[in-house]
């Protein structure tokens, strides 16, 4: 009777003083857990009955207002915290940024790959496709007013410019550029300054320029030494002799570029082609299901007129098919231009190119030949609705 008196007495103080009652999270639930009939025996003793149909007990609102209850719900769990911390914490994850689609038969570029340790005797040779064409003559003449030094080539190679530079990435051979007509530059041991200088000048003699991110993106960037032996390409490395004169030495390093100039230009067209491709892909799922094919006879053309402009670039107006006259004499270098044609897989890459546009063909001659029955089934009913208007004018005639 003392206890519960001296219990009784200490919950109207904090009452009225309305103090909150400061324990521990453990010891208000194993008095709560352990006590729960005491609690009922005093709430019958004060009340009378026991605390149902919602009526408040005087020793609930005293432990609501000491903050027993409340200090309940305030206290979890260490364990249920932790958790529920760690799976808010948590950061979503990012969704990554998609890189640039590259052809499916391009041979990876070096400068594509995750870089690796590079060896002190090692230089780069970097090519690029920039524009359609470039205009040889200002742009030569551009160069040599910089400052940049014109190494004269055969009569026989005149589709191309060879412009030296003091601007050497590393002591161990001379910074050449080779120029094309087909809008492609390759860079031999050059500083990346002096190429980013150089690309400036290039745009200033581009005809039909590319986007800039798809000419960093398409590129070829093959490691070189030069070394004791012949020249030659092993293991996707160039290998230049050290007794060649200058002269053969240039002649050489034309053979790769040249190469090298094809592959980056078939790799601009087939990002072309993929795009082409991706226009138009929607129209066969349209013809299967049977709704109408929303295009026009003039976007139609365009589309005809594209698709024969990347074969003519790619068939006639490149040396992608044939080896060029200039390696007709030239043994030597005609092994050395093949030898890099076939590691950087330009014939199968050209093969697969025009069976897509051959397939691409076919679809928009389907196209045109659909646009045409279109036409002509439209120019019979204008001639029946004609007819059937004349038949209504005689009768009308002969009625009236």
């Amino acid at each position: 009777m003392l206890l519960r008196s001296l219990w009784s007495m200490l919950g109207a103080r904090l009452t009225a003083g309305r103090k909150p009652v400061c324990l521990c999270g453990t010891t208000i639930r194993t008095r709560l857990s352990s006590q729960t009939l005491h609690v009922n025996s005093v709430q019958q003793r004060h009340v009378g009955r026991p605390a149902s149909g919602g009526v408040r007990s005087p020793v609930g609102s005293v432990l609501a207002s000491s903050g027993v209850l409340s200090a309940q719900r305030r206290f979890y769990s260490p364990d249920i915290v932790k958790s529920i911390l760690k799976s808010t914490a948590a950061p979503a994850a990012a969704s990554g940024k998609r890189a640039p689609k590259g052809p499916r038969t391009k041979q990876p570029s070096r400068s594509n790959l995750p870089s690796s340790s590079e060896d002190k005797d090692t230089m780069q040779c970097i090519a690029f496709a920039t524009a359609d064409q470039y205009h040889l003559p200002t742009l030569c003449h551009d160069l040599i007013s910089h400052g940049f030094t014109e190494i004269n080539l055969p009569r026989d190679a005149s589709n191309a410019l060879v412009i030296s530079t003091d601007m050497a990435a590393k002591p161990d051979d001379n910074a050449l550029m080779f120029l094309f007509r087909e809008g492609s530059v390759v860079f031999w041991n050059v500083e990346e300054k002096e190429m980013k200088r150089v690309l400036r000048i290039l745009e200033l003699h581009e005809i039909q320029p590319y986007e800039v991110a798809l000419v960093h993106w398409e590129n070829e960037e093959i490691s070189y030494t030069v070394g004791e032996g012949n020249t030659k390409l092993e293991r996707g490395d160039f290998m230049l002799s050290d007794m060649m004169d200058q002269s053969e030495a240039v002649l050489e390093k034309f053979a790769f570029s040249n190469a090298l100039c094809l592959s980056v230009k078939l790799a601009i067209w087939e990002h072309s082609l993929d795009n082409f491709v991706e226009s138009i892909q929607s129209i066969p799922e349209t013809l299967r299901s049977g709704r109408r094919v929303k295009l026009s006879s003039a976007e139609v053309m365009k589309k005809i007129g594209e698709l024969f402009t990347l074969r003519h670039c790619i068939n006639l107006r490149s040396d992608l098919l044939l080896t060029p006259d200039f390696y007709w004499d030239r043994e030597n270098l005609e092994k050395l231009y093949d030898k890099t044609c076939q590691f950087l897989n330009i014939s199968r890459r050209v093969n697969v190119v025009n069976q897509k546009l051959e397939h691409c063909t076919q679809l928009t001659d389907l196209m045109r030949s659909h646009l045409s029955e279109k036409h002509s089934l439209r120019l019979e009913w204008m001639i029946v609705i004609l007819i059937t208007i004349e038949v209504l004018f005689e009768l009308s005639k002969m009625i009236f």
